[in-house]
């Protein structure tokens, strides 16, 4: 004899499928806000081995370390010619003034051994070149 599905069996399903759909938009429109960075070495070189911070420049007046705080640390393997990775935008929505995105590559002592910027446009993938810091 077969079995029918019962009506809680039924409406478990559905509620698990909804709830894995909604989830899903969630994470994909999360994603959409996000902005996608390439980091390079200058001449095309790999990038060297440290802690590779990426942010927000704030606007004139605002705190950096705040700016800083709130952007992206990834380890570099000094092995990679290029590394990708995504930034949140905090403010959502894009800025109408043209903003300016840092990256510095730092040392695990802290010392400064890159940094470079760009401009974020319309666009929501920016490469960043990174130069060799003079001291």
């Amino acid at each position: 004899m077969k079995q029918f599905a019962t009506r809680r069996s039924v409406l478990l399903a559905f509620g698990t499928a909804t709830f894995a759909a909604a989830a899903a938009a969630r994470a994909s429109a999360a994603r959409a806000d996000d902005l996608g960075i390439t980091v390079e070495f200058e001449g095309g070189k790999t990038v060297p081995k440290g802690q590779l911070v990426v942010y927000l420049d704030p606007p004139a007046g605002q705190d950096e370390a705040r700016s800083m705080a709130a952007g992206t640390r990834i380890e570099s393997d000094g092995k990679s010619r290029k590394i990708t990775l995504s930034l949140p935008d905090p403010t959502g929505a894009r800025a109408s003034s043209p903003r300016q995105l840092v990256a510095r590559l730092e040392r695990a002592d802290g010392w400064l051994l890159a940094r470079g910027s760009a401009q974020i446009k319309d666009d929501t993938h920016a490469v960043v070149t990174l130069h060799t810091v003079m001291y």
